[in-house]
């Protein structure tokens, strides 16, 4: 298997410290409001990322974290919590508001078949391990304490601005971090932020003797250190993370416990809306609710994701996944035919999708074969659903009175009986099924 990895810029071979413990960790989302499709975006990609590793028979050890507490609303360690803003403007409690976005979450997560994680943390169950991780930071010297809280001092590790490559001279004050009379140096960053007198802050621990909480970064780091120790085999997430959040996790880690986090990081790149990034903030998100109002299942949008490359741009449009829409519904109509034509096995099929999947998870390339490949099996077919999660064997045969239906139509074409065919056929779709006529026969199919 082979990976790009943004530690060496390349693309390289794949290889695990213990195949029967391949550890992944992927960030997961801050659980403030509906995660969109550009959210999910990502997880579908890790989700075929974890599809091929088991396929290709490695154990997989994946732990997902859900941020319910200490995002704000910017890189710039100020702002608003993103909790906090949850919270006022839908008027429940902070607590309430991460409890209804993290079910939310899951259950769009189990709505797209998404392999479930080894683990799912929430960040507010690590509260002491993060606070542990600070004091080990400065006690390796690496922080200093400012009015508002604990700042890592990025001067301190010498390799910072290579994972992206960061041009630390050039930053200017504000594009990452507002440079205060107490910040040491611009991509400095809170690892523990103090609640000021009179501030609402509604999730706070004691720490230090004053109440506060932990900044956004530190959770990834303590989180993976107590559930599946250094060095992981993978980290995942998206490329916004590469300059900010996963550089400062590496920085972090290392500074807490002096080695690396992973040895492979691997980010997907966006996807777009009429060419812009899709945002909660910028209001053009589209939930997975609101895909279905339209008339589309979830799974039709994880075969328009899985249709492009992991680390390509894409735009997003309603034609595009009219195509998407339309391709699962062959596929699966496809099934339907080897479900009744008993087509025979094709044994390479397997090694040929993940020689596909298995060189940096090249799915437009899988699906390319698949669509080459005529006479699909059964067995071929739920094959592909172990690879790709779209729920195309998930089809439910006509009933024993269709199939009847089916075959007085079929009688009446042969005696050209035409407007009893076309009345069949009629009833037939009215129970959502098609007919395909065969020159062995007719065959039931999905209606569109």
């Amino acid at each position: 298997m082979r990976l790009y990895n943004q530690l060496t810029k390349k693309v390289e071979k794949f290889t695990p410290e213990n195949p029967q413990n391949v550890k992944i960790y992927t960030c997961g989302p801050t659980v403030y409001s509906f995660a969109h499709i550009g959210n999910f975006t990502s997880y579908i990609y890790w989700d075929l990322l974890v599809r091929t590793l088991t396929q290709s028979g490695y154990k997989v050890n994946r732990v997902l974290n859900l941020t319910d507490v200490g995002h704000l609303t910017s890189d710039a360690d100020d702002g608003e919590d993103k909790l906090e803003k949850g919270a006022r403007r839908e008027g429940k409690t902070v607590w309430e508001i991460a409890k209804m976005y993290s079910d939310a979450f899951l259950k769009d997560y189990r709505r797209l078949n998404l392999v479930e994680p080894t683990k799912i943390c929430p960040a507010t169950e690590y509260i002491k391990q993060q606070q542990e991780l600070v004091d080990r930071l400065t006690a390796n010297g690496y922080t200093y304490e400012t009015a508002d809280g604990i700042y890592f001092d990025t001067a301190k590790f010498e390799k910072y601005a290579d994972f992206a490559r960061l041009d630390l001279e050039q930053l200017k004050a504000g594009a990452r971090v507002a440079l205060s009379s107490e910040k040491r140096n611009i991509s400095d960053f809170a690892v523990w932020k103090f609640i000021k007198e009179g501030e609402k802050h509604a999730m706070r621990w004691d720490y230090l003797g004053r109440p506060g909480y932990p900044g956004w970064h530190l959770e990834c780091s303590a989180i993976c250190h107590a559930e599946l120790g250094e060095p992981l085999d993978i980290h995942t997430g998206g490329i916004d993370h590469i300059p900010v959040h996963h550089s400062n996790e590496i920085a972090q880690t290392f500074g807490a416990y002096g080695t690396k986090l992973a040895n492979y990081w691997t980010h997907c790149n966006f996807i777009t809306i009429e060419g812009e990034k899709v945002s909660k903030s910028l209001g053009n998100t589209y939930t997975l609710d609101e895909l279905a109002v339209k008339g589309y299942e979830p799974l039709d949008f994880k075969m328009w994701v899985l249709q492009g490359h992991y680390q390509s741009e894409r735009n997003f449009s309603f034609d595009d996944l009219d195509g998407a829409k339309t391709r699962r519904l062959a596929w699966r109509n496809r099934y339907a035919l080897a479900l009744q034509f008993g087509y025979a096995d094709h044994h390479d099929l397997h090694e040929q999708i993940l020689a596909a999947t298995g060189d940096n998870l090249n799915s437009p390339l899988a699906f390319s074969i698949i669509d080459q490949t005529t006479d699909l099996s059964k067995n071929d077919w739920q094959l592909i659903d172990q690879c790709f999660g779209l729920g195309l064997t998930d089809v439910l045969e006509p009933s024993r009175e269709l199939l009847e239906m089916i075959a007085e139509r079929d009688a009446a074409r042969t005696a050209k009986d035409f407007a009893t065919s076309d009345k069949l056929r009629d009833e037939i779709q009215a129970h959502g099924y098609t007919v395909l006529d065969t020159p062995s026969g007719s065959r039931w199919q999905l209606a569109a």
